[in-house]
């Protein structure tokens, strides 16, 4: 890679995926606020916001630099489940996921002084009924309020609760890792 990486992102779970996938970068964060046009269609919610981040960085990256942007909303019968505010909000998405099939869609900008390019990376989720003691567990125990959906697959709750996905695990987590290296690997192509 010709650009040194700079990761545009505060989740932790992304840093690791990029760390796993073998990719050196550095972090650098800019509040941005995530709001989109009313009536804006929720899958591409996502990438116009990882749009908007990297818009936030403009005239600052370094010529050798390549910015990288993401955002990811889950997508409920064509409304978004944010990051809940509070235990009861939790609880109130879980339940709505629950026996029910989601779509978890994580758009990502790479912008350097010459280009930017984005893409959405789209992954079906189906939950089996989960109880109300399995949602209260899981909500008091691992604290999900940091999580698009009030869950993460990685967590106890994905163990246990989700039946399949279709599309990309990463996606699910927070960054779609494959569709990331094949972007970066033809970004000047």
């Amino acid at each position: 890679m010709e650009y040194k990486l700079i990761l545009a992102s505060a989740s932790p779970r992304r840093h690791q995926l990029m760390r796993d996938a073998g990719f050196e970068f550095d972090v650098r964060l800019k509040p941005t606020e995530e709001t989109w046009p009313s009536g804006m269609e929720c899958h591409r919610v996502p990438e116009y916001l990882a749009c908007l981040k990297a818009k936030a960085f403009e005239g600052e990256v370094l010529p050798d630099e390549l910015l990288i942007t993401a955002d990811t909303v889950v997508c409920l019968d064509g409304k978004i489940l944010g990051k809940p505010r509070s235990r009861e909000e939790a609880i109130d998405m879980l339940r709505r996921l629950s026996g029910n099939k989601h779509t978890v869609v994580t758009g990502v900008c790479l912008t350097s002084t010459k280009r930017q390019k984005s893409f959405s990376a789209f992954t079906d989720v189906f939950f089996k009924e989960l109880t109300d003691d399995e949602i209260g567990h899981y909500v008091d125990t691992f604290q999900p309020f940091d999580k698009a959906g009030a869950y993460g697959i990685q967590e106890w709750i994905g163990y246990i609760g989700i039946r399949r996905i279709e599309g990309s695990f990463y996606n699910v987590m927070g960054l779609p890792v494959q569709q990331l290296y094949e972007a970066l690997k033809n970004f000047n192509i």
